[in-house]
């Protein structure tokens, strides 16, 4: 009998902690799984994303896209021209040295990936743009932190309007011109890296959605956490389509 077709391959980007304070672990949350299995239609691979144990080489045969998740560990400030101060808070160098030459060389071949949060930073520094390490203190600026000490259903609940470019990627994507989006994060673009185009803002003119223009696939990306609820958010689930359609694309090129 024939082998039946393999589910394309999602390599997730997650991220290393220290559980307990002293035991080193690779994680990811369990909705980057559900989303990227229930909205994507595609295998969920967590990637320990360390050059010790992995190469952008070897992810690039093993995966056929790639989930840059969000996460506590921000990209160091070395990687765009900055030092090193409190406000940029805690650092994945190991992540770092994984995610961003994995970025600029899926931006080449046209390996599809998705960006979400940290990702989407990773992606704007990737292509040699740089971050401010607190939106919240930039004149104008709303505070884009989870709200602290509030069930989690509130803190990945609608916070604020994205407003899309008319006619963009992201309008036709969604097909509306404003979404309402969460917003958990600290960190956001301060220079966009070259290629890249900001798709969309919330009202306060931060960076929510780019893409890496002239790039052959998928480079979308978001500054909000779409994979909560994925599978049934209106919002979330035509982001995920999307992307696994790309990386099914790619997958069935390789049979």
């Amino acid at each position: 009998m024939p082998k039946p077709a393999r589910r394309p391959v999602v390599g997730i980007i997650g991220n290393s902690y220290l559980m307990n304070d002293r035991y080193a672990v690779h994680a990811t949350g369990h909705i980057n799984s559900a989303a990227v299995a229930e909205a994507a239609g595609c295998l969920p691979l967590m990637v320990p994303a360390d050059p010790r144990y992995v190469s952008v080489a070897d992810l690039l045969d093993a995966c056929d896209g790639f989930m840059l998740t969000g996460g506590r560990p921000n990209v160091h400030p070395s990687e765009y021209g900055e030092e090193e101060t409190p406000a940029h808070g805690d650092f994945d160098r190991g992540r770092d040295a994984i995610a961003l030459p994995l970025i600029r060389a899926c931006v080449q071949s046209g390996q599809p990936f998705l960006g979400i949060c940290r990702g989407f930073q990773e992606i704007n520094v990737a292509m040699g743009g740089s971050l401010h390490p607190e939106i919240r203190d930039l004149p104008g600026r709303m505070n884009h932190r989870m709200p602290p000490d509030k069930p989690i259903e509130e803190q990945f609940a609608p916070r604020h309007l994205v407003k899309f470019v008319e006619n963009g990627v992201f309008h036709r994507l969604m097909g509306a011109t404003e979404v309402m989006t969460n917003t958990l994060h600290g960190q956001g673009i301060a220079r966009a890296g070259a290629r890249i185009v900001i798709d969309g803002q919330a009202e306060d003119g931060t960076a929510e959605a780019i893409y890496v223009e002239g790039a052959p696939g998928f480079t979308l990306a978001v500054q909000w956490h779409p994979e909560w609820n994925a599978a049934t958010d209106p919002v979330s689930r035509p982001l995920f389509a999307a992307f696994g359609d790309a990386v099914r694309a790619w997958a069935a090129r390789s049979l």
